[in-house]
């Protein structure tokens, strides 16, 4: 009798222990599946502002019409929590649905497809059970014929997607590989700063194609090439990806949502492996030689304020101020607009953008301060505002076209 009652005493301890360390196993899982999410930017395209997390609704702006994002909470009702791991899988790397149907590749699954699958199953585990459910129902997508038509899609992505799992770069380093999988994976950098083809694809997925990161156009902003980032330092896109701002540039546009709610996140080991990445990839020049002469007679100008053009004397009454005479800012506090990116791309919209709707930085762990520039919509007129960024596209070492009052008012057309 008493081996009989030991004998249960020791399998009712064992299965306590068993039960302790599934339970354990499952934190843990939840854990790096949270974190994953934060690498995939799930959050940004998910979540709209008073609204639960994953509950989607978000409208996104495409060439096809607007889509809007899905609830991907476990409610079993409006979200995915009737999804086997199977179905989750297919959902996130083939954009394929239980039912069928295909996504549009606003999600990014052509890049997802490079997801591990042990990475897959944390972050099943997290949406199944790390995630408040739900029951908010987003608005339907309903895009104009035919690209409402979801079966097309099949073709699409025969033709523009690939199920190889994520290949590692023979003879780079460990880090410079770590940051490629993020990049090309759960980062998923390629979907705006990768050129898009006639079908609206990427024309690459990987480091094995030079497109690939090369820099291309979303919403009518020139988004960067990613290659090399031969102006900034590896600390300066570290600096950057974890607070949105360096000593030379701060964040705009799509991308200030990435960094709030991803890539300041990340820990200080995977930041650094993307920037040795972008560094490894090389393959592009600086924007110009830089002109010292042209820099030192803008600055001499705007410093001796006679003879100003209404450009120049526009600059001086509304950015001067922030951006000095110098034209370089503040570093960490206010960007530079001596050969800055946004002021040399060949599509000016985004300094249109952001001289009229202004720009803020966002709040994050390392750099918890909200800087903002006002908007200048209301204070200047569709002409001035071509005056001026006129001006900056050509004072100091830039050397960009003109901007045309037009031009001005397209962009006035789109703010919200």
């Amino acid at each position: 009798m008493k081996l009989k009652s030991l004998l249960i005493a020791n399998a009712v301890l064992l299965g306590s222990f068993v039960l302790q360390a599934h339970a354990e196993d499952e934190a843990q899982l939840i854990k790096q599946g949270e974190y994953l999410s934060r690498l995939g930017d799930c959050m940004a395209c998910h979540t709209v502002s008073g609204k639960g997390d994953y509950a989607g609704g978000l409208a996104i702006e495409s060439n096809l019409g607007t889509i809007y994002s899905t609830n991907i909470t476990p409610d079993k009702e409006h979200g995915i929590g009737n999804y086997s791991e199977q179905q989750f899988s297919d959902a996130v790397r083939k954009g394929v649905l239980p039912n069928g149907s295909r996504l549009y590749p606003a999600m990014p699954y052509p890049d997802y497809a490079k997801i591990s699958d042990a990475e897959m199953h944390a972050l099943y585990v997290y949406f199944m059970k790390g995630v408040k459910p739900s029951s908010e129902q987003p608005p339907e997508t309903d895009l104009s014929f035919p690209f409402s038509q979801r079966w097309g899609m099949r073709f699409w992505n025969w033709a523009f997607t690939s199920d190889k799992p994520f290949q590692p770069i023979g003879g780079a380093s460990e880090e410079v590989n770590r940051g490629a999988y993020i990049v090309e994976s759960l980062g998923h950098c390629g979907s705006c700063h990768t050129p898009r083809g006639l079908g609206m694809n990427e024309k690459a997925l990987d480091s094995g194609d030079d497109q690939f990161l090369a820099g291309g156009s979303l919403n009518n902003w020139d988004v960067p090439s990613l290659r090399g980032l031969p102006r900034w330092s590896e600390q300066e896109i570290v600096d950057y990806l974890q607070t949105g701002r360096n000593d030379k540039a701060a964040v705009g546009g799509e991308m200030k949502s990435v960094i709030e709610h991803s890539s300041s996140h990340m820990t200080d080991a995977d930041l650094k492996a993307i920037a040795a990445y972008l560094k490894f990839l090389g393959g592009n020049p600086p924007l110009q030689a830089y002109n010292v002469q042209k820099q030192q007679a803008t600055e001499a100008k705007l410093t001796a304020a006679k003879g100003l053009s209404e450009g120049e004397r526009l600059y001086i009454d509304n950015c001067g101020a922030c951006h000095f005479v110098t034209g370089k800012g503040a570093p960490g506090i206010f960007p530079e607009l001596d050969q800055a990116t946004i002021v040399n791309a060949k599509d000016p919209s985004g300094l249109i953008h952001t001289i009229l709707a202004g720009a803020q930085q966002p709040s994050t762990e390392k750099a918890p301060s909200t800087l903002a520039m006002p908007d200048f919509a209301k204070r200047l007129d569709d002409d001035q505002v071509a005056k001026l960024a006129t001006f900056i596209r050509q004072g100091w070492s830039n050397n960009a076209p003109a901007v045309t009052k037009d031009q001005v008012a397209e962009v006035r057309k789109t703010l919200k």
